[in-house]
């Protein structure tokens, strides 16, 4: 059975030679986030080439209403100032996403340093966004409104150590889903082969193992997207908190 683990491994694709003493290469994970932007940039090019609307421009505008409306249902219409970095965010990540159910392809989702560094600039955008906007106002954000002033000595370190892990729990739910899911997708579709080669009895063993691979493949579909969603509704709210620190 091929291992699970070797689809995430991260390879050089092309030696782009020596800077400052330092070996550059191009690996799979940063060619794979180049091809994701790329196709991100081509699809909305090519979905808004025509005047008259079509199925392409008809899809990219869903999506654009759809991450609009959820911006402004979290943070009014204020938040729409961050609606570039939204929607860049979604269209990244769900693109990623679905490119790594491709067979053979990398998924950059699955990586923790990849999901933790988009994570990191939600945190910092939120943060500088908000101490710049609403200064030592900010910090009521640690003690929420209506909370007595005898237990700020317990919610204010509570809210502290939540907000700080906000990054780690933003980028480890991405992570951890897709990696569990592709690693369970390739130990089925692993059964199916090894099954395989026992001849008629082995294929009739391997019907169940290929329904269940069926079956989680078009379940990490729909986590794709689900996942994408939930990273950019996490985004928006706390977005919110930087504009309305103390609600």
């Amino acid at each position: 059975m091929a291992d699970p683990i070797h689809q995430f491994l991260i390879t050089d694709v092309l030696n782009l030679g020596e800077f400052a003493g330092q070996r550059m290469v191009l690996t799979n994970s940063a060619a794979y986030m180049v091809l994701t932007v790329v196709l991100v940039s081509c699809f909305m090019l090519f979905a808004g080439r025509r005047l008259v609307p079509g199925r392409w421009q008809a899809l990219a505008e869903m999506a654009y209403e759809g991450i609009a409306g959820t911006v402004r249902g979290q943070g009014g219409a204020e938040a729409m100032r961050f609606f570039p970095l939204v929607f860049t965010l979604f269209a990244f990540i769900l693109t990623a996403n679905l490119i790594g159910m491709v067979p053979f392809a990398f998924t950059v989702t699955s990586h923790i340093i990849v999901t933790f560094a988009l994570a990191m600039l939600v945190f910092v955008v939120v943060t500088v966004y908000g101490l710049v906007r609403n200064g030592a106002r900010f910090f009521r954000l640690f003690m929420p409104t209506g909370v007595p002033m005898f237990l700020a000595p317990v919610i204010v370190p509570i809210e502290i150590v939540s907000y700080i892990s906000r990054p780690i729990s933003h980028a480890v739910r991405l992570f951890a889903v897709m990696l569990a899911g592709h690693i369970t997708l390739k130990v089925f579709a692993g059964f199916v082969v090894s099954l395989g080669d026992f001849g008629p009895l082995g294929l009739a063993a391997a019907i169940l193992p290929l329904a269940m691979t069926v079956a989680l493949t078009a379940l990490e579909l729909l986590m794709s997207v689900i996942q994408a969603y939930i990273f950019t509704l996490l985004t928006c709210m706390y977005l919110n908190d930087a504009l309305h620190p103390g609600h």
